[in-house]
């Protein structure tokens, strides 16, 4: 019966779903993703730094302090104005699989909404313009091989 209630939960969910002691219902597992959110504080450049965080539902398991968008561009139009140096655009973004890029690694982004933009990465940089930049190698490295080990596929970025 439990075998049976448990395929059952997992059809109606359309996910993996795990059956607490007594029946109490499914637990859905949470989303591995990453999370770009803006702070106030600044680089010591001057520079806004961005949080790049690795979250597991609400739950926040990593961060790096990140760069988006040029110091003197942070408040112009993030969506349609390619190469004026804006932050990348709030939305949905397919995470790539890290790649060997030159020297460096490049870890592709594909907006999920209506862009003029293009060519978005998560890089090793510092100032950003408008990639994700992360000023120290040794944390992109870091990130790569997270990426790699829990298959995190998303990024959301928020205003």
């Amino acid at each position: 019966m439990t075998s049976l209630l448990f395929h059952r939960l997992r059809m109606l969910a359309g996910c993996a779903a795990v059956v607490l002691p007594l029946l109490m219902g499914p637990v859905i597992a949470a989303e591995n993703q990453l999370l770009l959110r803006p702070s106030q504080e600044r680089f010591s450049s001057g520079d806004r730094i961005w949080w790049l965080e690795w979250r597991q539902g609400k739950q926040v398991l990593q961060r790096w302090a990140a760069a988006t968008g040029a110091g003197q561009s942070q408040g112009l139009d993030r969506r349609w104005s390619p190469g004026n140096g804006a932050p990348l655009p709030a939305g949905t973004y397919a995470l790539g699989r890290p790649e060997p890029w030159g020297r460096d690694l490049w870890i592709g982004l594909e907006p999920r909404f209506s862009t003029r933009r293009s060519g978005l990465g998560i890089h090793n940089c510092f100032p950003g313009v408008g990639c994700i930049c992360l000023p120290q190698r040794r944390e992109l490295d870091q990130l790569a091989s997270l990426i790699r080990r829990h298959n995190i596929r998303r990024l959301v970025v928020v205003q």
